[in-house]
């Protein structure tokens, strides 16, 4: 009988206490909306133990009597067996050869609905689906099967899905262990439109079955049909009404309120990132700016029909949004890479900050201070960052060229976006499976080129991360002018032979993939030669040493020192300088 492994690569979301998962944020884009035409999704897998390589299935096919092994993602546990397909996809990273692209954030949810005794988790449903789907749709299909016959294990779960012309968003949660499956909701992205989640479920209400654009998991057949455009799972409200979780009307049942409703956490970490990039492509984000600092307000009637005294979800963000703009992948890039900038909580701005403005904060995510709680920003660009991706599907391509899977390593501020084509063979060297690890170190591992990079900037990040911005938008801007060449080389290629024209991009994604981490080390040379010591070294042509500057702490953060030592560090009149 044969085998193969799902293995476990990325970090389940941390939760602490009662606060929410603070990992993963996802941007979704439908065609209407983009520059290009092309649906694109974008996706940051920020564990602090995640390794960040490109994971790589080729195409196969199977014996009938071929069983699958699955293993939980997060902590390499095996969960058991089940039946493998026939035949199974061109897997790059989170996107195969037919441009589907699949992504996730963790909400959690209701603890007391993980199922301990099911078989499948939220990661391997991800690479399973993706080995089995050629499309959003066939990929909803599998994973509602999957988890209908193995279980789900996971705590809740939302998932984006895209292929070359649609984008959906799916909600998931399993139904304890006494109950096997789970109960989901899954919705289109109207085309013209786009979405986002991180970390919190943000489908609320949603039209009920009416046999043609709304349909139940009990007329699984009909979501083929075009005009379907809501699907979910038959007993989501059955369900919440017998575990008590819901009393109202149908019409007005609530996923998100019922199975993960929003508190502190849930605003402040999670739903502030996808305001963050609503907030760049629409007009009308300063009315949820109140509910995504986690305000709390008063005397809010729940959609079950009971009261709850102190809400955090008042005046919630719609699910999608009509942007003012179309989206390129550059500015895909560019969202995932928000720290808050220009809002009254920018992250390097405060005291936090430190005197060189960095945006990050060293966890704890929260702390205490005179026994009061406080917490630091959790912003869409995190230094615990694995790998983040964007992808591209591009309807009027062949899929062996249209699905380019950019992909990044480290810190999604400081990466560079490569071109992975979904039909290159295998991964390039210096992202490959296996090439180092978390406590592994490699040299030409690109987790470890960016790590040296991006770690050394924090140091003194105002004056170093502008450089790594302006190398990093090189770099980019090269990639998307020479797409259209690629495409165009490749599509002569195609022409004649499609594993000709997969050989071409494979070769084109491992060496550029190669050659932009190599330069990374060197840049990494460069950088801390010229900024070690605390100066700024700047080489004089024709002289043996550098012209040498001393910007020290700066006037403002001089004030601040002066201000928390008063007059310890004072000189006398005349005492120098």
């Amino acid at each position: 009988m044969k085998k193969i492994i799902i293995l476990a690569f990325m970090g389940l979301a941390i939760f602490a206490g009662s606060q929410k998962a603070v990992a993963c944020t996802n941007y979704l884009i439908t065609k209407g909306a983009s520059v290009d035409g092309s649906t694109m999704i974008s996706y940051a897998a920020d564990s602090h133990v995640l390794y960040g390589e490109l994971y790589h299935w080729p195409a196969a096919t199977w014996a009938n009597d071929a069983m699958l092994d699955v293993y939980e993602w997060d902590t390499g546990k095996y969960l058991g067996q089940i039946k493998q397909a026939a035949q199974t996809y061109n897997v790059v990273g989170n996107m195969n050869e037919f441009q589907l692209a699949i992504g996730e954030t963790t909400y959690g949810g209701r603890s007391e609905l993980i199922d301990p005794k099911a078989i499948v988790d939220y990661g391997s449903l991800i690479y399973i689906t993706l080995q089995r789907a050629k499309n959003a749709r066939e990929a909803i299909k599998i994973m509602a099967g999957l988890v209908e016959e193995y279980g789900y294990l996971s705590s809740g779960e939302s998932f984006s899905i895209a292929d070359a012309n649609e984008v959906w968003i799916l909600e998931m949660i399993s139904k304890g262990p006494e109950n096997k499956g789970a109960v989901w909701v899954a919705r289109r992205i109207p085309d013209g439109y786009v979405s986002g989640h991180a970390n919190q479920a943000r489908i609320t209400t949603f039209p009920l079955s009416n046999g043609k654009t709304s349909i139940s998991s009990t007329e699984m057949d009909k979501i083929f049909n075009p005009e379907v455009e809501n699907v979910y799972a038959a007993d989501v409200i059955s369900f919440a009404r017998s575990k008590n979780y819901y009393k109202g009307k149908d019409e007005n049942f609530s996923f998100s309120d019922t199975y993960a409703p929003v508190e502190f956490g849930g605003a402040r970490f999670c739903e502030i990132r996808v305001w963050s990039m609503f907030n760049k492509v629409s007009d009308d984000m300063n009315n949820h700016w109140d509910y995504v600092k986690g305000n709390i307000h008063h005397d809010k009637k729940l959609a079950n029909g009971d009261e709850n005294t102190d809400s955090y979800s008042t005046n919630r963000m719609p699910l999608w949004v009509k942007p003012n703009r179309k989206v390129s992948v550059q500015d895909m890039m560019d969202f995932m890479r928000d720290h808050l900038e220009d809002t009254e909580l920018d992250m390097s701005k405060d005291l936090g900050a430190g005197p060189y403005g960095n945006p990050y904060r060293w966890r704890p995510l929260s702390f205490k201070v005179d026994g009061k709680s406080y917490c630091n920003e959790r912003v869409t660009a995190t230094q615990q960052t694995g790998f983040s991706f964007v992808t591209q599907s591009r309807s009027w391509l062949p899929n062996t060229i249209g699905g380019i899977f950019w992909f990044g390593v480290d810190d999604a501020s400081s990466t560079v976006y490569m071109p992975m084509y979904c039909s290159i063979t295998k991964a390039p060297r210096t992202v490959e499976r296996g090439n180092g690890a978390m406590m592994e170190w490699s040299d030409d591992a690109a987790f470890w080129a960016f790590n040296q990079v991006t770690n050394f900037a924090y140091t003194r990040y105002n004056a170093i991360h502008p450089e790594i911005a302006k190398k990093q938008k090189m770099f980019e801007d090269q990639f998307v002018m020479h797409t259209a060449s690629v495409d165009e080389k490749a599509g002569i290629l195609y022409a004649k032979s499609p594993y000709a024209a997969a050989e071409y991009l494979t070769h084109y994604s491992c060496s550029q993939a190669d050659m932009v981490v190599h330069s990374w080390k060197d840049f990494y040379k460069y950088l801390f030669m010229k900024y070690m010591d605390g100066n700024v070294k700047t080489p004089q042509p024709g002289q043996q040493n550098p012209d040498v500057k001393f910007p020290g702490y700066g006037e403002k953060w001089q004030k601040r020192i002066v201000e928390d030592t008063g007059e310890k560090l004072l000189m006398p009149d005349g005492g120098g300088h």
